[in-house]
């Protein structure tokens, strides 16, 4: 019985690795009974199922040890990814003056599209407000040799009332543009411009010539003539004549 326990502690020292001494204490020497000597080696067993059980923790314990002993390691690249942190942070603070930088320069062309666009809107304003409500625009001039046609009795004659005016026609068929000519002589201005009328008279349509020059005074125009000429009758009716 008792070579049997011995081979079979053998082979567990065996399995565990632990070649050696034995793991039971040498109490279990003396030959004595076996009712007395088999709760000692069992006894030997359950104390060798009990220290493996240690050696398994105490695995583990140096396990965590050398993890402990790699922490130094670890808080080295904690401190790497703080620096490179910091340096990202460094990063984003120069990409936002470059922000910076591009935002002015969007700012910039803002402005000048806007200011493009008020001096355009200005022109705009300007050129409308030249030809409707300027003495000297072409639409000006029209309007008050029309006048002058309208109240004319040789006209009234010929065409009939009311006495309409009109511009050039339109590739739509509108007659809203008027012709005129701007030029300069002795170094003031003059223009010439035409346009058409027509009456009641059926048939009958007459197209109108003037000319104006500008005032050295007051800086006005001033006609000095304005003809109607009757298209199918080859006749010429003065409005008004200052040339001379």
């Amino acid at each position: 019985m008792i070579c049997t326990l011995l081979r079979a502690v053998r082979c567990t020292e065996r399995l565990h690795g632990c070649p050696g001494k034995p793991w039971f204490l040498p109490h279990s020497v003396p030959h004595r009974a076996c009712s007395q000597t088999e709760p000692r080696w069992r006894w030997g067993l359950q104390e060798q199922n009990t220290t493996a059980r240690p050696r398994c923790i105490w695995g583990v314990t140096q396990r965590s040890i050398w993890t402990q002993v790699r922490s130094p390691q670890s808080a080295k690249e904690d401190g790497s990814k703080q620096v490179s942190v910091h340096r990202s942070q460094g990063g984003e603070t120069v990409l936002s003056t470059s922000q910076k930088v591009k935002e002015a320069g969007r700012d910039f062309t803002y402005l000048i599209v806007v200011l493009i666009g008020i001096s355009i809107t200005g022109g705009l304003f300007y050129t409308i407000f030249r030809e409707l409500f300027s003495s000297s625009s072409p639409n000006k001039i029209y309007g008050k040799a029309l006048e002058k046609c309208r109240s004319h009795p040789e006209v009234i004659s010929v065409f009939g009332e009311p006495v309409k005016g009109y511009g050039e026609v339109t590739r739509r068929g509108r007659r809203q543009l008027v012709s005129f000519i701007e030029y300069k002589k002795d170094g003031l201005k003059h223009m010439r411009v035409k346009f058409y009328i027509q009456g009641s008279e059926p048939g009958k349509q007459g197209t109108v010539h003037l000319e104006v020059k500008e005032n050295p005074e007051s800086g006005e125009y001033e006609f000095r003539y304005i003809f109607v000429e009757l298209e199918p009758y080859s006749r010429t009716i003065v409005v008004e004549d200052n040339r001379s």
